[in-house]
């Protein structure tokens, strides 16, 4: 039997996105995009995943693909159902992560008259998007086949080539938009002989051997040299980059968003105390020579700052991508090569230097006098902010993800949760720093079958509340501990607190709503924190549960900034009285 054009051209298209490793597929109801939905449901391969709110959609599928790193396909209608794709697309594109965005259009003869749910969608994401293809109106015409399957197989490499990030395909379809999607042979126009029409292969980027050697022998002469490890997909590097560390005798601060602050390989070289560090007057004045950087700039605004201080020093930036990722607009050098060849290659000749030098003995003494502050500050029984995360790194089981919501809990994440030996995949948002979508893509990573947990403050959790039916619609397991200081817990860090006529109104913006009834409305199981006890309970029950569980931690937000610098000056005043007197020497 022949098929219809229609079945023919979006059977090809799907099937040629599934030989190019798209298992996923989250689409959002309308009708336009009947034929990809429909075909989509029906190819044997790829899995739909339904969201009826397209910006909650467009987030859980930015969760999925930042875990299994490969493309997600997004699907919605035309209209304004693919503008709240946006924040997603945005998102995806400074922290490189792929995305398949899939819009359904009018054709060509509907657009720019008057017709209902036709707006201009072409280059509708701008230069948010590695690469934006108007596709062809449906054809059977054996060339439109091979150019369907070759434009499928483009956009996927697109995707994840280099500097991986979102692409966008404008797909317009005339009625009728049902397709023969039960037909034997739905997805076998054009399909290559073995499986894929169109494959792809790339290779990771490195520099000759000349050129570690050359850098491998600069950095055999630094004394004060530092490794820094910002948030970024490099896992397959950290072996790589604490054994150059070793090498050169250089300390790693690492980010949380680091592969380095947890899992298996070695530590002993690892600041994770690096903020509560940077913010003593002591520390500060510590000039390295060499700042060597994997990943994107930390979280860390005092390593900003410090870095701006010291605005002499050498600074190389390694990044896997086309990126330029220096906020600082440092001098240096910028290294585009994959992470684990650049460490190896630069380490391999060097003999392993003492690592007691006194510039790596002051990093290391530091952060244990950092590390014993907190250990100490956060026995108190209030409930202090900070406090959750250094609970969570004794509490979160083995091979488990833990999502982090920005604003206040990214900053006492890389504060309070300290390195240790389990698997836990530290993720966040942090390409655009924003607090939409925040629960979907915690769920989109729960999708991937990692155990999940996600903390967020109260104005994020609201602002992405839709997020929370994916739990009911697809019977995902997330455990949500949720951060209530009654509104925007880090503008009271901020000048803007200064001015108390208008702090409350336009920053603090309390919003006074039960989340208990919120929780209810998702069917999860909601819990209010009465101790620390308590806590500790009801996270290992909810943790090993099932469905939705909210963990409702009410804190005060004035008192939650004085706990906080109270913090910051007993480390600042314990680095004094145990380095002040050294430095002075």
């Amino acid at each position: 039997m022949t098929l219809d054009p229609l079945t023919a051209y979006v059977g090809a298209f799907i099937d040629e996105l599934s030989e190019s490793d798209v298992r996923d597929v989250v689409i959002s109801p309308g009708s336009r995009s009947t034929p990809l939905a429909m075909m989509f449901a029906q190819h044997p391969d790829i899995k739909v995943w339904l969201s009826v709110d397209e910006r909650s959609a467009a987030f859980f599928a930015l969760g999925m693909a930042k875990m299994e790193e490969r493309p997600v396909a997004l699907v919605c209608t035309s209209g304004t159902a693919a503008a709240n794709y946006y924040p997603a697309i945005i998102e995806a594109s400074i922290s490189h992560v792929p995305l398949l965005v899939l819009t359904a259009d009018r054709p060509h003869e509907l657009r720019d008259v008057g017709a209902p749910q036709a707006i201009d969608q072409i280059g509708m994401y701008g230069k948010y998007v590695k690469w934006f293809h108007e596709m062809a109106l449906p054809e059977i015409e054996a060339g439109v086949i091979r150019y369907v399957r070759s434009t499928a197989a483009r956009a996927c490499a697109v995707a994840t080539h280099g500097k991986k990030g979102p692409v966008h395909l404008n797909l317009p379809f005339r009625e009728p938009l049902v397709p023969d999607y039960k037909a034997p042979d739905a997805f076998d126009y054009g399909k290559g002989e073995n499986g894929a029409y169109r494959s792809f292969t790339s290779g990771k980027r490195h520099l000759s051997e000349a050129e570690y050697t050359e850098m491998a022998n600069v950095l055999s002469g630094v004394q004060r040299g530092l490794i820094v490890c910002g948030p970024g997909q490099y896992r397959h590097a950290t072996h790589a980059i604490t054994e150059m560390a070793a090498a050169f005798g250089f300390p790693i601060l690492a980010d949380p968003l680091s592969p380095l602050r947890t899992g298996a390989h070695s530590k002993e070289l690892v600041i994770e105390h690096y903020d509560a560090v940077l913010k003593s007057d002591i520390v500060k004045e510590w000039q390295p020579q060499v700042v060597i950087r994997f990943g994107a700039m930390p979280i860390s605004k005092a390593f900003f700052k410090y870095v701006q201080q010291h605005h002499e020093t050498d600074v190389w930036i390694v990044d896997e991508g086309e990126d330029w990722r220096d906020p600082a607009h440092s001098g240096g050098r910028m290294i585009y090569a994959d992470s684990e060849q650049f460490a190896s290659s630069v380490s391999r000749s060097v003999p392993i230097r003492d690592q007691s030098s006194e510039w790596t003995t002051k990093w290391l003494e530091a952060n244990s006098v950092a590390h014993q502050e907190k250990q100490a500050f956060v026995e108190t029984n209030v409930f202090f902010e900070g406090k959750i995360f250094s609970r969570l790194e004794e509490l979160m089981p083995e091979n488990t993800a833990l999502f982090v919501g920005n604003s206040m809990p990214i900053r006492d994440l890389d504060s309070f949760f300290g390195k240790n030996e389990k698997d836990i995949q530290l993720v966040a948002n942090r390409g655009a720093n924003g607090i939409d979508g925040v629960i979907s893509s915690a769920f989109g990573v729960a999708a991937t079958g990692k155990k999940t947990v996600l903390v967020i403050g109260d104005l994020s959790f609201y602002h992405d509340m839709n997020g929370l039916l994916a739990s009911k619609m697809h019977e995902l397991d997330l455990t949500i501990v949720l951060v209530n200081n009654s509104g925007g817990g880090i503008f009271s860090f901020l000048p803007q607190y200064k001015h108390p006529e208008h702090f409350e109104n336009l920053f603090g913006t309390p919003i006074g709503i039960s989340f208990e009834q919120s929780t209810a409305l998702y069917g999860g199981e909601y819990h209010l924190m009465s101790s620390w006890n308590d806590f500790d309970e009801a996270f290992a029950k909810s943790v090993n549960g099932k469905g939705l569980h909210v963990l409702e931690v009410q804190t005060n937000r004035d008192e939650n900034v004085q706990l906080h610098r109270e913090y910051w000056s007993r480390v600042n005043n314990a680095l004094e009285n145990r380095l002040g007197m050294t430095d002075a020497n």
